[in-house]
């Protein structure tokens, strides 16, 4: 049996994946069949409800995917891993009780207080019992560290149990600091760098956003394992403007 998405990260396997922002399950089957290990689907900052995380989870088949919430809520996430998500992203996870509060509405217990429903993730209720026996190893918890707060509480943030990894959200990160969009300014680097040796000492698995390859390649480098790369919007327009070009000239 193949390990588990979970235990990959935690093994701090390279993990490639993209956002999903687009409310269609052909994208997502198209983004699985092109090869990516995970998809990073966005109801953060996208229309998406949970019906079109459902049938994106759907469209994508055997590929995990992440759901980043539009907030770290309780229902957010129930619903989010009830459609059969592989786990959550939390955004602006800025403390200790924050991260807590996370890992705690994502797991059932006795690890937490996550809501015991029947839906997708536990085949209708056919393989109910299967599925909430597994759901707590499995899962994945994902915090962000988009906030220079989050930089001042990492220290705190990467003892909280059931963080599985830090993903770093450079661009509001630069704005917490004053410089929006300049994530290769010194202050804006020196933060995620502290996060990084933060990260490090405690053996957490790191994540981070780029909008091409070269641009996350250095973090690869450096032995950032949760990667994202692009949007899909992004990746559709760039490729027909690519094109578009190459028969103009």
């Amino acid at each position: 049996m193949a390990p588990s998405f979970r235990l990959r990260l935690k093994d701090h396997e390279v993990l490639l994946g993209t956002i999903v922002s687009l409310a269609s399950p052909e994208v997502a089957e198209v983004l699985s069949a092109a090869g990516f290990d995970w998809l990073f689907i966005d109801a953060e900052h996208s229309p998406l409800d949970a019906l079109a995380i459902q049938r994106i989870v759907q469209g994508a088949g055997s590929t995990p995917c992440l759901v980043r919430l539009a907030r770290g809520d309780e229902v957010s996430i129930k619903k989010a891993l009830d459609v059969g998500a592989a786990g959550i992203i939390g955004p602006m996870v800025n403390t200790a009780e924050a991260a807590a509060h996370v890992v705690q509405w994502a797991k059932y217990a006795p690890l937490g207080t996550r809501g015991v429903g029947v839906g997708r993730a536990h085949g209708y209720g056919f393989v109910f019992q299967d599925y909430v026996s597994r759901a707590n190893a499995e899962t994945v918890v994902v915090v962000q560290a988009e906030h220079i707060e989050a930089v001042n509480n990492m220290e705190a943030i990467v003892q909280v149990p059931g963080v599985d990894a830090v993903l770093v959200g450079p661009y509001d990160l630069s704005a917490s600091l004053g410089r929006l969009g300049e994530v290769a300014h010194p202050d804006v680097v020196a933060a995620i760098e502290r996060v990084t040796q933060t990260c490090r000492a405690a053996n957490l698995p790191l994540g981070i956003f780029g909008m091409t390859a070269d641009a996350v390649r250095p973090y690869i480098e450096q032995g950032f394992t949760l990667i994202t790369i692009g949007i899909d919007t992004v990746l559709l327009g760039t490729a027909a403007r690519q094109m578009l070009a190459q028969i103009k000239r």
